[in-house]
């Protein structure tokens, strides 16, 4: 029904209403006592419904509304637990009942939501992207499992809860030359073991970031989705065959060494190092980059690359702080 047209149709039934208690009806039998015919004429259909309602004559059909299902299990420990093998214990019991009933609707689990309760009223929750979405229980569990493996609480446990988001089997068609990877639930595991080790600030993906500044980058989520279409992006063209030219590749050190560097004229003649040390032979520079001028992260820096008497060529620049190693070209 359009919105003007319900309007519509509850101002009618108001005035009804009002004429009706003007009559003195105001209960159900009341209304049904009067002559059908005569309340047409007077009243119209509208009200020839609402009498044929208080009869029990009209019909209306019952619209069967099926409530939304809820895939979540709890569990109240009976004493406190400190340990964790009680804790992956329910969690497996868990998982074998979830599974289940999304496999009973053809249903498989794509996010999990882990719950924990302290004995000190506090609680930890913990969201699980499940990479390839599945209703194997082995899986599902060594995903918990290894995040729990690193967790640490002051508090004992007192319950725990399990809430699975359900999504229907994904089916996805590749292009000729793109492939899914062999195993995403195993990369996601690798990935959920070196964060635990080394610390979620140190895995991901190195993105670079919009500046000059040498090795200016920043990781991001790691994605393992694979195949991927950008459509904006322009298809790539078939380049012209080239001359190739000649090239070296600079290794860089992620952690710059520092470097005395003796200077004549000022050019570099010696650099001393703990692991180099040697006269140069060549040099090329100084290259002067600077960024940043406008706030705290400004940067400035003097670039040499230099050849030692042994033969090694390295990348090294001159900053305010004094002289570091870059890297070393191949």
């Amino acid at each position: 029904m359009a919105k003007g047209s319900s309007a519509k149709h509850s101002d009618e039934l108001r005035h009804i209403l009002s004429i009706l208690r003007k009559w003195g009806i105001d209960t159900l039998g009341q209304l049904a006592r009067l002559d059908k015919e005569e309340l047409n004429a007077r009243l119209g259909p509208l009200a020839v419904q609402l009498w044929e309602r208080a009869n029990g004559n009209s019909i209306r059909l019952l619209k069967l509304v099926r409530p939304m299902e809820t895939f979540a299990e709890s569990f109240e420990f009976e004493n406190e637990v400190e340990t964790l093998d009680p804790l992956l214990f329910i969690l497996r019991r868990f998982l074998e009942q979830l599974t289940h009933r999304l496999s009973a609707i053809y249903l498989v689990a794509t996010e999990l939501a882990l719950r924990i309760d302290f004995s000190n009223k506090q609680h930890y929750r913990r969201g699980f992207k499940i990479p390839h979405p599945t209703n194997d229980v082995d899986v599902l569990f060594r995903m918990l499992h290894t995040h729990l493996e690193n967790f640490k609480s002051e508090h004992p446990i007192v319950a725990v809860s399990l809430d699975a988001k359900p999504s229907k089997p994904t089916r996805q068609q590749f292009r000729f030359f793109e492939t899914a990877l062999r195993d995403p639930t195993q990369l996601s595991e690798t990935l959920a073991r070196l964060s635990g080790l080394l610390g979620t600030d140190r895995v991901g993906t190195p993105v670079m970031e919009e500046t000059h500044r040498p090795d200016a980058f920043h990781l991001e989520p790691f994605q393992w989705q694979v195949g991927a279409i950008d459509h904006a992006r322009p298809a790539r063209t078939r380049p012209v065959p080239t001359q190739p030219t000649p090239s070296v590749a600079l290794r860089r050190f992620r952690s710059r060494p520092s470097a005395s560097v003796l200077l004549e004229k000022n050019q570099p003649v010696h650099v001393r190092n703990s692991e180099m040390n040697g006269s140069t032979v060549a040099q090329s520079g100084p290259y002067l980059a600077s960024g940043n001028w406008w706030d705290r992260t400004a940067w400035m820096r003097a670039e040499w690359d230099l050849q030692l008497a042994n033969g090694a060529l390295l990348r090294c620049h001159q900053n305010p702080n004094g002289w570091q190693i870059d890297g070393i070209y191949d």
